[in-house]
């Protein structure tokens, strides 16, 4: 249940955005809502219990880094966030959300700044520096 509260919150804004925007028919607003329904479905067959803990191991890592930056161990610190980065890249339940998302790429209309949400710019710097 969380994860369809938690994803419903990320989705009303873009629902919002379409609805003011001119270039969205009424059937693009139906079939977006279908893919919501699908995507939502999907997630279902993810445990909440799992994304909790890998909240809080992600936590625990940010506070980790933080801690080996401060002392000034960058490089201790870059490498703890590039194997954490790996791990939940791999993880199953990471993989399946990203699956359920899929469905929703192209859904939207090309609109103004919505590329940078979806590519932001690395920094190409340091974990430290951010």
């Amino acid at each position: 249940m969380k994860i369809s509260a938690a994803l419903l919150s990320l989705l009303l804004p873009a629902m919002a955005i379409a609805q003011n925007y001119q270039g969205m028919s009424e059937q693009d607003m139906q079939n977006m809502m279908e893919k919501m329904q699908e995507m939502q479905t999907c997630m279902q067959g993810i445990d909440q219990s799992r994304i909790d803990a890998l909240e809080q191991r992600a936590k625990k890592m940010e506070a980790e880094v933080k801690s080996l930056c401060a002392k000034g161990k960058r490089d201790a610190a870059q490498n703890r966030a590039m194997t954490f980065s790996r791990e939940i890249t791999n993880d199953p339940d990471i993989q399946q959300m990203r699956k359920c998302g899929d469905s929703m790429k192209g859904m939207m209309p090309t609109m103004p700044m919505m590329g940078q949400v979806d590519r932001p710019e690395k920094s190409g710097g340091h974990i430290c520096d951010e």
